[in-house]
Formats: structure tokens, sequence, C-alpha cells
């Protein structure tokens, strides 16, 4: 007679062990998602996107700098036409760039804080987050002799330890209603036509003077001139971003 093969068992417990494992996942990404997604969720309800209507103004933000050769340029162009704007610098950037980074304030631009090195805090821990945000501050704190008040978060993601540093710190977090050129470069002409068909009364728009993406100060400069000239044409005027939003008033 034949004889049947025996399945083999595995160890004592070995199911319970793949239970557990599963639970743990399970629970490990419910946990990251009121963490990271519900953070970012809330965004929308704690942070500036636009201005108030009915006044005829916009603000230019400047974000990933100071760059040492793109920032100077646009201070100086920007001082030709008497515009003034808001420059979010990077912590790392600051640091390595005082002077430029002075001279931005000298020229009575407003300076926010864009975190310490510019990271992904869907990926941060919670200590992380928070030191991403404390730093950048603290840096720009010893360079200009006062904190910043604006915060703007990298790419405009979020994450719970973020929003409760923010609150801690008091600031206020900008994020942008127009962005010039996003994760994919723009040509001049492109960028200069996005921002045009999108201008609006109240727009805060978001510019790179550093090159986060390659290539993205030059593209800028070639830009700034003709997107002033229609800004002016549309008869706006372009201020920084704590004078556009009145500061006092609660976010909307």
């Amino acid at each position: 007679m034949g004889e049947g093969v025996a399945e083999e068992a595995g160890p004592p417990g070995t199911g319970l062990t793949v239970h557990r494992v599963w639970w743990a996942a399970g629970a490990g990404v419910v946990a990251w998602t009121a963490y990271a997604w519900g953070a970012q969720c809330t965004l929308p309800a704690v942070a500036w996107r636009r201005g108030p209507r009915g006044r005829r103004r916009v603000a230019l933000t400047f974000d990933d700098g100071p760059d040492p050769e793109a920032t100077p340029r646009l201070l100086r162009l920007l001082a030709a036409r008497d515009i003034r704007a808001t420059f979010f610098l990077i912590g790392e950037r600051a640091a390595r760039y005082p002077d430029v980074t002075r001279a931005i304030a000298d020229a009575g631009h407003e300076v926010g804080n864009h975190t310490w090195r510019h990271r992904n805090a869907w990926l941060l821990t919670p200590a992380t987050a928070s030191r991403e945000i404390t730093v950048g501050a603290r840096i720009l704190g010893d360079i200009l002799g006062q904190p910043p008040r604006l915060f703007r978060p990298p790419w405009g993601i979020v994450n719970a330890a973020s929003l409760a540093t923010v609150r801690r710190l008091g600031l206020v977090t900008v994020l942008w209603s127009i962005q010039h050129e996003g994760l994919r470069p723009r040509t001049p002409a492109a960028q200069l036509r996005h921002v045009s068909d999108h201008l609006h009364d109240g727009a805060i728009i978001d510019l790179h003077d550093a090159p986060g993406l390659p290539g993205a100060p030059d593209r800028l400069l070639a830009t700034m001139p003709a997107l002033l000239d229609a800004i002016e044409h549309r008869d706006y005027t372009a201020v920084p971003v704590g004078e556009l939003l009145e500061l006092s008033s609660s976010p909307g």
C-alpha cells in the first residue's frame, strides 16, 4: 500500500506570530496616516493660501535661498522697481551665506522660515520634524537679530509634529495660490504665461531663487522683468506677505 505524504507542520505559535505581524503592520499604517496625512488634511484650516480681495495687492515670495549669485541679482532687480517681497530661507543655506541673508533684510524684504535642511515632513520622526523648524528659526534669528514670524513647509508638506511646533513657536504658515514652477521645470515663457493666466487679487505667488530644480534661478531671473510688468499692467501692487495678510486677522 502506498503511504500518503504528511504535511509538515510549522513551529508551535507560527499562526499567532504571523497574525501579530500583520496587526502591527496595520497599526503602523493607521498611525502614519494620522501623523502625516491626517495633519496634511488639517493644513488648509491653519495656513494662508491667499490674501484678501479688494485691495489690488499680491505677494511675491521666493523659496529655497539664499543663493550667492541669483539672490543678489534678484535684490537689485526688485530694488530698481521699488518692490518688497518675502523670502522663505533654508537655515542651512542662510548659515552658509549670512551676508546674503542680511542683505535681504537690509533691503526691506521679509524673511520667513523654510526649515533647516528642506526635508519631506512625511518621512521624518516627530523629533526630527520639530528640529527642522526650530533650528531653521534659530539660525535666522541669530543672523538677523530677530526670529522669523512666517513659516512655509517644503513642498507644502506637514505632519502632526511640525504643526505642533509651528503653534508652539507662534509662526504663521504661508502656502501659495500660484506657483511658477512645480516639480518639473518650465521655460521662462511658460512661467510668465502660467502666472499671468492665474493672477488674481490677493495672490501669493511662489517663486524660487535657488536651485531646488536645476537651472531654476536662471529661469526665474529671465522671467522676472516681464512678470513684474504684467503685475503692474494689471494694476496690482506687490507687497510682502505680512502686509498682504494683515496678520492680526485669522487665517483664511
